[in-house]
């Protein structure tokens, strides 16, 4: 049987928080932080945002600056500094770390010059100050389901005894001009006219995920368990031609109870749903084909209600709110977390207490 992986650090930023207690709270208490910017849609009234302060964000380094960054690259940078920080507190606070293994997921949606991934990997190891090996380092675009594939990832790494120690995460932002106008354009964005719409958003969610064994051979004090992510591709996606059946996030599940994942049922369910009526067929369809899996009476939380939809984010930021609820004994164990992204990837999880 493989050893439990366990989260032992957690860091977040979002519209609703700068770090990740901040944000717990924010959500917990149902906190919103939407506001309306200067950036202007295709009637010219201004597009409604979450996104994080800019004087709650770090300046890009010196060294990367004249680097040829777009400013979507530089906004993601300046988003994922603190948190990938704070998530490593827990083990730089016991002496000097070597670099560590990530498994990053980087927003679906490009923007008019694409982000060159390894590049940005390594872009983003000189901005946490040497604290990640690009060489031992990869970055997915899947969107909202690439968050949790990047963490099952990780756990594979911790699993197969490649790694003690891995760092999984996701950045995203909509707030760049041509994603939005693009949006905007398939009537996707949520406004006074579109109510069919979701609230664009921005964050960053780094968890730092180890070995039971290694944990508590350090000391570390483990928030919550995480099982190994199932997969699946719904076919009948946003941009597809096939009809939408929500055959994607149901396999999925199947996959996760098969595991064994699913062994009590779970009582919690983390969404990345964001308001877009599309999403909500899937679940029903996901819940009624795998009903055993979940209690009778189980609570559902899609946590873009308090800071918008946060992309390839979503999945790391729904899975540290997870581990810090079961923790905090307001929320049951297991949870499951799930994400979907708008181009057919599945992805689900369980987060349990330890």
């Amino acid at each position: 049987m493989s050893e439990s992986v366990v989260v032992v650090g957690i860091g977040m930023m979002t519209a609703v928080g700068l770090n990740a207690a901040e944000t717990s709270a924010s959500v917990r208490a149902g906190t919103m932080r939407f506001a309306e910017t200067e950036l202007r849609d295709k009637r010219f009234e201004p597009f409604t945002l979450a996104t994080v302060p800019d004087d709650g964000l770090p300046p890009v380094m010196d060294a990367l600056d004249g680097e040829g960054l777009t400013g979507r690259e530089r906004r993601l940078l300046r988003l994922a500094a603190l948190p990938l920080r704070e998530c490593l507190a827990p083990l730089a606070q016991l002496g000097p770390i070597p670099p560590l293994s990530l498994c990053l997921a980087l927003p679906e949606s490009e923007t008019a010059k694409p982000i060159d991934r390894p590049l940005f990997l390594q872009r983003l190891a000189m901005q946490a100050g040497g604290a990640i090996d690009v060489q031992r380092s990869d970055a997915t675009h899947a969107g909202r389901a690439g968050g949790v594939v990047a963490v099952g990832q990780a756990i594979l790494t911790i699993q197969q005894e490649i790694a003690e120690f891995v760092v999984a995460g996701g950045i995203d932002s909509f707030r760049d001009l041509y994603v939005l106008g693009t949006l905007d354009a398939e009537q996707r964005v949520k406004s006074a006219v579109n109510l069919d719409g979701f609230i664009p958003g921005e964050g960053a969610a780094f968890l730092l995920l180890a070995s039971a064994r290694a944990a508590a051979a350090r000391g570390l004090t483990p928030l919550a368990r995480v099982s190994p992510a199932a997969v699946g591709f719904e076919t009948g996606h946003l941009y597809g031609d096939d009809p939408y059946r929500g055959d994607g996030l149901a396999a999925t599940f199947a996959r996760l109870a098969a595991s064994g994942a699913l062994s009590p049922a779970a009582g919690e369910v983390y969404s990345s749903m964001n308001g877009e009526n599309h999403w909500a067929k899937e679940w029903g369809v996901g819940y009624l084909r795998n009903r055993g899996a979940f209690l009778p009476v189980y609570r559902m939380h899609h946590p873009a209600d308090s800071f918008g939809d946060t992309g390839a984010a979503c999945g790391p930021l729904m899975i540290g709110l997870a581990a810090l609820g079961i923790r905090g004994n307001y929320r049951r164990s297991p949870a499951v977390v799930y994400g979907s992204s708008d181009h057919g990837q599945r992805a689900a999880l369980v987060v349990s207490a330890t």
